[in-house]
């Protein structure tokens, strides 16, 4: 099973990322201070580290200087920066991804599972199957009903992986963008909005239902058609 460390000194936030991972299969630690996670650093070893800047003890810095000089545990790091510059320094510094507070709770779960996947650590099953979509990973192929779904490119199967293995989840343009073209989101929407119009066409195509939703002001979910 993947064990998080998460180091943030604010109780309530910090009790609540841990029923959130708590809640999808993670057993977490958690550490209130930067002394006290160089602690569990040096006692247990993590699949995954999320890590607020702005901690008694050693800053936050200073311990994402130390998980670099033991390893490659990826780090998400959960910060009040907004200014681009700052957060490409965390990338530059070693962290695998940031989180900008406020955060939503479903996208930090849904970034630890992309941290997880990329880094080897969380093994997926090879078939998803949601309603009448049926996904499989080994052959990256989709099928509608038993019919096989054509001509998907490698990100509208990675967009369909991701919304199929949380059906009913609203995950952000950002997380769906960052998880399809496993790169930094910038902020351009355009691109994505066009690979799931495709989608939507592809999948009509097979079926009259409905799948993909527009979540508006947030991003995306697939609602399993009753």
């Amino acid at each position: 099973m993947n064990k998080i460390l998460i180091v943030e000194d604010d109780v309530n936030i910090n009790n609540l990322l841990k029923e959130a991972l708590s809640g999808n299969g993670y057993t977490c630690g958690q550490a209130f201070s930067g002394t006290e996670a160089a602690l569990w650093l040096e006692k247990e070893s993590w699949a995954l580290v999320l890590l607020d800047l702005m901690l008694p003890g050693m800053t936050g810095e200073e311990v994402l200087g130390l998980i670099r000089r033991q390893g490659d545990v990826p780090v998400i790091v959960l910060t009040a920066k907004d200014a681009l510059s700052e957060k490409l320094e965390l990338l530059t510094n070693g962290a695998d991804d940031y989180i900008t507070k406020p955060f939503d709770i479903e996208e930090v779960v849904a970034r630890v599972q992309i941290q997880l996947r990329h880094a080897g650590r969380e093994q997926a099953p090879d078939r998803i199957s949601c309603g009448e979509i049926s996904l499989e990973k080994g052959t990256h192929q989709i099928w509608i009903g038993g019919k096989k779904l054509e001509h998907l490119t490698r990100q509208e199967f990675a967009i369909l992986e991701l919304l199929l293995e949380h059906p009913g989840q609203v995950f952000s343009k950002e997380a769906i963008f960052t998880y399809a073209w496993q790169e930094e989101y910038m902020g351009e929407t355009k691109t994505l909005d066009v690979h799931i119009s495709n989608i939507r066409k592809k999948l009509k195509s097979l079926t009259e239902k409905e799948y993909i939703q527009t979540v508006w002001g947030i991003g995306y979910r697939l609602q399993p058609s009753k």
